[in-house]
């Protein structure tokens, strides 16, 4: 170990022990200390990062208005600004959202954000263990309890996700995927295929390339970022004509992105992004008299229509991509009649 190596090592850190009889141990623990958020956050997908940094914003307004002046990009990267905080001020946030009227689930996953880097923050020794045993004592709302709550108070969405899906029906489903015959139409039934017939996620569509396809095999082979996971799903009949009729229209590469983005007068270049495929299944929507609708709205409909069709649950959340049987059983239960079995004659 060089005289350089120990001079890292700060006394806050090490006290009391003098920095020339430092054992390798502790500093290893130092340096483990210092690049605990580095090391966490590299780990979180791009749709987990941005989300903890709109918590983050939140609960750096939140700060402001208690008299603790801190940003989100310095709660989110400079983890020694999180130096102060206590289970009261974790307590003050639960109140000011409510205040605010955001959602209950919002509330929770905010919650948990703050949490996770008040843990980090003891681990890099910001915050003491004492502290981050209170903080920890502070917990979010149960289901029934968020109900409760939510009957005494206003509530008004204001995080991006919607309270529930909107509802798709079948003979919907079918005119969504009746789009013009142009260019741009043949790109947006391909669209709308990937979502009402295979249940993609919006971030899954804006990846898929020309070499996700075996056109031979009638496949498409694509990554879930979200579970880390690669499939294949076999093309339905809609999709297959979509593609094809789609492939018609534009030249593209085995590298090039699958769906080309929009461009005025209709023409098709580039590729389409998660903001820019959102935008226009909601555009698409209000076409035929549906308010609001999602990208992720469609997945719902497809794990929905699967479900009343007679799909086993397994074989849902294997084709869907779940890590757990969670949702594909909250569909099926959602699509049951309770009283099916009851007789009363």
């Amino acid at each position: 170990m060089t005289s350089s190596d120990l001079s890292m090592v700060t006394p806050a850190v090490i006290l009391p022990y003098d920095t020339t009889a430092v054992s390798i141990g502790e500093i290893a623990n130092y340096h483990a200390a210092k690049h605990a958020l580095n090391d966490y956050q590299k780990r979180l997908s791009p749709n987990t990062q941005r989300r903890q940094r709109d918590d983050l914003a939140v609960f750096a307004r939140y700060l402001t208005a208690a008299g603790l002046t801190v940003t989100a990009d310095q709660l989110h990267d400079d983890i020694a600004s999180w130096a102060g905080i206590t289970h009261g001020l974790l307590s003050g946030f639960l109140r000011y959202q409510l205040q605010e009227g955001y959602a209950i689930g919002s509330i929770n996953v905010r919650l948990a954000t703050v949490k996770r880097y008040c843990a980090i923050a003891a681990q890099s020794h910001i915050i003491d263990a004492a502290a981050l045993a209170l903080i920890k004592t502070i917990q979010g709302f149960r289901h029934r309890d968020g109900r409760n709550v939510d009957q005494g108070r206003e509530v008004r969405r204001v995080g991006r996700k919607k309270t529930e899906p909107v509802t798709i029906s079948k003979e919907q489903a079918a005119l969504l995927k009746e789009q013009p015959d142009t260019a741009q139409g043949r790109r947006d039934t391909l669209l709308l295929c990937l979502l009402l017939d295979h249940g993609l996620r919006c971030g899954e569509i804006a990846a898929l390339t020309v070499a996700n396809l075996n056109l031979n095999e009638e496949t498409l082979t694509f990554y879930r970022e979200k579970v880390d996971k690669v499939q294949t799903h076999q093309l339905t009949k809609d999709t297959r004509v979509a593609i094809r009729k789609y492939l018609e229209v534009v030249t593209l590469q085995p590298g090039d992105s699958l769906l080309r983005g929009s461009r005025k007068g209709g023409e098709l270049q580039g590729r389409m992004s998660e903001r820019a495929i959102t935008a226009r299944v909601n555009v698409l929507g209000e076409r035929i008299g549906i308010s609001g609708l999602s990208a992720h709205d469609g997945r719902h409909a497809w794990a929905t229509f699967a479900i009343k069709a007679g799909t086993d649950v397994k074989a849902l959340q294997d084709a869907g991509g779940w890590k757990s049987p969670v949702m594909p059983l909250r569909y099926a239960n959602s699509g049951k009649i309770a009283n099916a079995g009851v007789k009363l004659d």
